[in-house]
């Protein structure tokens, strides 16, 4: 398990693994932040993964304080500014803030997202790359880098046309605005909106609710959904044989056939295997 003095560590919470941001006052992303991410990312592969003995059946993302990020530490981006080739280190830096946005795009388990409050720059940026993003009705957002002359790196502008559209996340990008949680709804970039009052309860609720659900049909999900977005629904036809056929063999598959056909839809539990 990661450090529990880290900027960013995960804490277990039943079958979901909590990906905890703690970097106070702001939870800005410093160097020892991205450290501290790249580490998490790492370990949620290894939790997730089917033969892990106490496997996490789903990731819950959350930040402490009183908001979630207030963005990028600008001292960060001056040092590669001003530094020896800073094309090439910016260009490693987001190779390697690209490939963390992937590894939790790409985990097994369903991922979901927890913006209480204020959502900046690269934390908007993980948001994107997870797969439910719940948000408190204070909670607002921005991909903000027009401030500094950068475009969203982290993946965010790819992801943000994903789910709103490509006219709408030029944009949110251009203008550099901050959104309110529902206007991101209608916009189909926030999922649900939730009550101030209680969202952090909300939130875990919402996450043990899935991760108590078919894990191998939810990875199976994952897989269709982004092979058609990505490469058309006829991508993701060609991959229904392999992945839907092969949930035919699992025991959760198995025991819900046999639970809705004893005692009713709706009352199946599952093991994740």
């Amino acid at each position: 398990m990661t450090d529990t003095a880290a900027p960013v560590r995960i804490e277990r919470d039943g079958n979901v693994a909590v990906v905890v941001l703690d970097s106070p006052p702001l939870n800005l992303f410093t160097p020892a932040v991205f450290n501290a991410l790249e580490n998490v990312a790492a370990e949620l592969v290894a939790l997730t993964d089917p033969g892990h003995a106490g496997r996490a059946r789903a990731v819950l993302v959350e930040a402490r304080g009183k908001v979630v990020s207030g963005g990028v530490d600008v001292g960060f981006f001056r040092d590669i500014a001003e530094g020896p080739e800073p094309m090439r280190r910016g260009a490693d830096l987001w190779t390697r803030l690209l490939r963390v946005a992937q590894t939790f795009e790409d985990l097994p388990v369903p991922t979901v997202f927890a913006a209480h409050g204020l959502c900046l720059t690269a934390a908007f940026e993980l948001a994107l790359a997870c797969d439910i993003l719940l948000a408190a009705e204070k909670a607002s957002f921005g991909l903000v880098e027009i401030v500094v002359g950068l475009t969203p790196s982290m993946g965010g502008p790819q992801r943000l046309a994903e789910r709103a559209g490509p006219a709408r996340a030029k944009e949110l990008i251009f203008t550099g605005e901050r959104y309110k949680a529902d206007v991101l709804e209608g916009w189909n970039v926030v999922n649900r909106v939730l009550p101030d009052d209680g969202f952090a309860e909300a939130a875990r609720r919402y996450a043990h609710r899935v991760a108590a659900g078919p894990t191998v049909a939810h990875a199976a999900t994952k897989r269709l959904v982004a092979a058609s977005v990505r490469d058309g629904a006829r991508a993701a036809d060609a991959l229904v044989p392999e992945v839907s056929g092969a949930l035919f063999g699992t025991a959760d598959l198995r025991g819900a056939v046999a639970s809705f056909l004893t005692d009713g839809p709706g009352k199946a539990t599952y093991s994740g295997r």
